[in-house]
C-alpha cells in the first residue's frame, strides 16, 4: 500500500464519523463535557432592574442640585424588595443585588451622601440610571448562550448554572481502549530485564484521550503472541469501545503482529502508512461500530499522531469541529536543511523577545524516541514534502501544542 499524505489520512479517518449519542448529566458532574444541545436561558438575569452599589434608590430629577435632603423611608437588602413606592423626596437604602423600588431610576454610592436619622443629604448628583442594572442586562429568557459542541470549563458551567439549568444533556464521552504491544515493555514501576524497556505510550495517549474529553481504558501490555493481542481486542470490544488504539507492531516484521491479528478479527483496513515523519506506520480501520487507529511505537511518533489524528477522531465523535491544522507563520531562529518526500513535523521551542515578537527554534536532535525533547517542545515546526533548506528569518508553519 503506498504512503498517502497527512490530510488524505486525516479525510479518510474522519469519513462517516457521526457524533455519539447524548445522555442528561447532573450539571455538577459536567466540567469538560460538551453539550449534544443548544442551551437556551430559562430566565431572565437579573429578572429585574438591580443596584450595582451598596447606596441610596433615589429619583434622578431629586438629586439633580446637591447639596439635596431626602427623606429615608425604608431599605431594600438583597434579596428583599422595599414593598413601597418612592415619591418626590425620598429614598431607600438600598444594598447591591436589591430590586430597584418603584419610582426610583438612579442609586447614589454611600461615598457621595451623609445620613443624620432619616434625613440623607446627597452630596454629588447622580445621572439617570446610576448604577442601575437594567432586567436583561446579561441576557433574556429563551437566548441560547451556549451552542452544541461548547465544552464545558468554570465560565460555561458557571453561565448555566445562572440560566437555572440543574442538568444537560451532554454528549456521550468516547471510550478509548488503549493497547500497547511488544516484549520488550513492561509497566512503570516495574524491573524491566536486560533487553526490556519502560511503557510509556499507553500513559501518554491516556491522558491526551481524557484532555480531549473521552474516557480512557487501559487494556495493558500484549505480549507478542497471536492469542494474546486476540484477547486483547475482545476485551476492548466487550467494553463496547468506540475507538481502539494500538501502540506499536503494526508494521510488517516477524514480530509485528497487531495488523495481522486484527484483520483476523474482522478489521476493514482504511489505509496504513503514512508520507510523515515521525509517524509513517499509522495504521486506521474499523472492526463494525469499533474504530480502529494503530500509532507507531515510538514514543514520539506515537504521541505526535496522537495530537494530528486521535483528537480531531475524538472530537468528531463529540459534535466538535476537528482542531484546525492552520499553522502559525513564525520566523525560524537559526536555519534549517531541506526536506525529502515525507512531510516532516519538527520539535521546537518558541522564543518569545521582550517586544513580544516570537521566533521558532527547532531542536537539533530529532529522534522519534526522545520524549524529554518533546516535552520540552512548545510547538511542532511543518516542513512540506521536498521543502528547501531555509535560512534563519524565514517564517515556517508552527502548530503549537497545548501547554500544561
Amino acid at each position: 500500500m503506498a504512503l498517502i499524505s497527512v490530510d488524505e489520512a486525516l479525510a479518510r479517518l474522519l469519513t462517516g464519523v457521526k457524533p455519539l449519542g447524548a445522555e442528561t448529566v447532573p450539571l455538577a458532574s459536567a466540567n469538560g463535557r460538551v453539550l449534544a444541545a443548544d442551551l437556551a436561558a430559562t430566565r431572565t438575569q437579573p429578572p429585574f432592574p438591580a443596584s450595582a452599589m451598596d447606596g441610596y434608590a433615589v429619583r434622578a430629577a431629586d438629586i439633580a442640585a446637591t447639596p439635596a435632603t431626602l427623606k429615608l423611608i425604608g431599605e431594600a437588602p438583597a434579596g428583599r424588595a422595599f414593598a413601597g413606592a418612592i415619591r418626590a423626596g425620598e429614598t431607600v437604602r438600598i444594598f447591591t443585588g436589591a430590586p430597584l423600588p418603584e419610582g426610583s431610576d438612579t442609586v447614589l454610592i454611600q461615598e457621595n451622601t451623609s445620613r443624620d436619622g432619616d434625613a440623607v443629604t446627597a452630596l454629588d448628583s447622580a445621572p439617570l440610571g446610576r448604577f442601575v442594572r437594567p432586567a436583561g442586562l446579561d441576557f433574556t429568557k429563551g437566548e441560547v448562550l451556549l451552542a452544541a459542541g461548547t465544552r464545558l470549563d468554570y465560565r460555561r458551567l458557571a453561565l448555566a448554572a445562572a440560566m437555572n439549568h440543574p442538568a444537560l444533556e451532554l454528549r456521550r464521552r468516547p471510550k478509548v481502549a488503549i493497547l500497547a504491544t511488544g516484549d520488550e515493555l513492561v509497566e512503570p514501576g516495574e524491573q524491566p530485564g536486560p533487553d526490556q524497556i519502560i511503557a510509556s505510550n499507553h500513559a501518554g495517549i491516556a491522558a491526551l484521550v481524557e484532555d480531549c474529553g473521552g474516557e480512557a481504558l487501559q487494556l495493558g501490555i500484549a505480549a507478542d503472541r497471536r492469542e494474546h493481542i486476540a484477547g486483547k481486542i475482545a476485551e476492548a470490544r466487550a467494553a463496547r469501545a468506540d475507538i481502539l488504539v494500538t501502540l506499536g507492531g503494526a508494521s510488517v516484521g516477524d514480530h509485528d503482529l497487531v495488523q495481522e491479528v486484527l484483520a483476523a478479527a474482522g478489521m476493514d483496513l482504511g489505509f496504513w502508512r503514512i508520507a510523515m515523519r515521525p509517524g509513517k506506520p499509522l495504521m486506521a480501520g474499523r472492526i463494525e461500530d469499533m474504530r480502529v487507529l494503530g500509532l507507531p511505537g515510538n514514543p514520539v511518533s506515537s504521541l505526535v499522531c496522537g495530537v494530528l489524528f486521535l483528537r480531531p477522531l475524538i472530537e468528531a465523535l463529540l459534535g466538535r469541529p476537528p482542531h484546525r491544522r492552520d499553522a502559525d507563520l513564525l520566523p525560524l531562529a537559526a536555519d534549517i536543511g531541506g526536506n525529502d518526500q515525507r512531510e516532516d513535523y519538527l520539535r521546537a521551542r518558541i522564543l518569545r523577545e521582550n517586544d513580544g515578537t516570537e521566533r521558532v527554534a527547532p531542536f537539533e536532535r530529532q529522534d522519534s524516541s526522545m520524549l524529554a525533547t518533546l516535552a520540552r517542545a512548545d510547538a511542532l515546526v511543518v516542513r512540506p514534502p521536498h521543502a528547501a533548506p531555509a535560512p534563519a528569518g524565514t517564517p515556517v508553519p508552527v502548530l503549537r501544542l497545548p501547554q500544561g
